[in-house]
């Protein structure tokens, strides 16, 4: 017997739809999204199996945020369910709708939804199950809930530098030293007058500096000369609004200063996930614990992809192709689906792993010079989709980084 389940998840219920392997319905109905309501779903599968020889079973659901999370756990845990070699599978709410569009005339309902979720699955259209241990679903959470932060740290940095051009127009041209290390953010949290800072002598100033750069400057004198210079070279703003800038700048260190403090706890949490991991890619030059945590976190076990082309397709590192007869664009856009988060830190790894590897320094140069526009992003993402490669290699074959298998990929 073939079982296909698509379930359509709500916060509050989860619509189900059941069909064997030639499309019949065999039962429709609605249970509650939470334990019970699993349990009876549950039920509901073992019931139809009853007694039959189960050659196929599989569960399927849109990833609809935390309310798909719980019910598919549910069902991959199940040990009833795992006797029958049951696969759960989270989809791209994308593929359901593009694949929905096959169906003309057809109604938007959950019920209906909970059917193609049902028949999507029986067309042997899904063919990756989530993740089953928690360790990488743990190790998931902290490194999203890391990017968020580092881009909200990204966001507060930005918005501070908006408002230190209002209170010194001239001190990123001026001052050559990192706006956000230590020293400076104390000399912008202390609310400084423009005119106080003009007027301090110039020892002081850089003593203040060196003090809390906790002596990390190697000329502190020249750096307080530049920001005299720039003090004393921009506008000069009315008492109120320099009040409500300084105020401003002060609450945006400390906002940035929160997150950044965030950031650690959850590095801290990582590095006690990543520990319990047997993984090498570490050992690829340019890749450190923040990017190889990210890639080990989104593909999970290796043995969900069959290959490497699987890995890329998931995160989306292809290219779709554009072609009628004869014609083939040369230019052509880059997929829009895929995992956003091992996107992101596959190409990141790249740009890093560019920097160290010859091999792959030579591969984006060749790659850059193929093209005349677009020319960073398109070989950097190739650059991206070579490296999937390795690291499916090292992954599968629980192998360490060596320049002659960089050579081979």
């Amino acid at each position: 017997m073939k079982l296909f389940a698509g379930l359509d998840v709500s916060s509050f219920d989860i619509k189900v739809c059941l069909l064997n392997g030639e499309g019949d319905k065999l039962r429709s109905f609605t249970v509650s999204n939470d334990l019970p309501g699993a349990t009876l779903l549950r039920d509901s599968i073992l019931e139809c199996v009853e007694g039959q020889k189960v050659d196929i079973l599989k569960i399927g659901l849109e990833s609809t945020s935390v309310y798909s999370f719980h019910p598919s756990m549910f069902f991959h845990n199940d040990e009833s369910l795992k006797a029958l070699g049951t696969q759960v599978f989270v989809m791209n709410p994308k593929q359901i709708k593009n694949f929905k569009k096959s169906y003309s005339d057809m109604d938007k309902t959950d019920e209906i939804d909970a059917f193609v979720i049902a028949d999507y699955l029986r067309f042997g259209r899904a063919n990756m199950s989530v993740v089953k241990e928690s360790q990488y679903i743990a190790l998931q959470q902290l490194t999203r809930s890391r990017y968020q932060l580092v881009h909200q740290v990204t966001k507060e940095k930005q918005h501070f530098l908006q408002h230190l051009s209002y209170k010194c127009n001239t001190f990123q041209e001026e001052v050559d030293s990192s706006i956000f290390g230590n020293a400076m953010m104390e000399l912008f949290f202390e609310k400084f007058s423009l005119e106080e800072l003009s007027q301090m002598p110039l020892e002081d100033l850089a003593a203040f500096l060196q003090e809390k750069g906790k002596n990390r400057f190697s000329d502190a004198e020249c750096v307080a000369k530049s920001i005299q210079k720039a003090v004393r070279s921009s506008y000069r703003l009315d008492k109120v609004l320099e009040n409500s800038i300084d105020l401003i700048l002060g609450t945006t260190i400390e906002v940035i200063r929160t997150l950044q403090k965030q950031v650690k706890e959850i590095d801290k949490a990582i590095k006690r996930i990543m520990a319990g991991l047997t993984e090498t890619l570490e050992t690829i030059p340019g890749i450190g614990p923040v990017f190889s945590a990210g890639i080990i976190a989104e593909i999970g076990q290796i043995e969900r992809f069959d290959d490497e082309t699987k890995i890329a397709k998931y995160a989306g590192l292809y290219w779709r192709k554009n072609q009628s007869g004869r014609f083939t664009a040369d230019d052509t856009s880059l997929s829009r689906n895929g995992n956003q988060y091992l996107r992101y830190y596959l190409v990141e790894a790249a740009n890093s792993v560019r920097r160290q590897v010859p091999e792959y320094q030579a591969y984006y140069a060749k790659k850059y010079k193929e093209v005349p526009k677009h020319q960073h992003k398109r070989a950097l993402v190739l650059t991206a989709r070579k490296l999937v490669r390795l690291v499916d290699a090292l992954l599968r074959n629980h192998q360490v980084y060596t320049s002659k298998r960089s050579v081979n990929e």
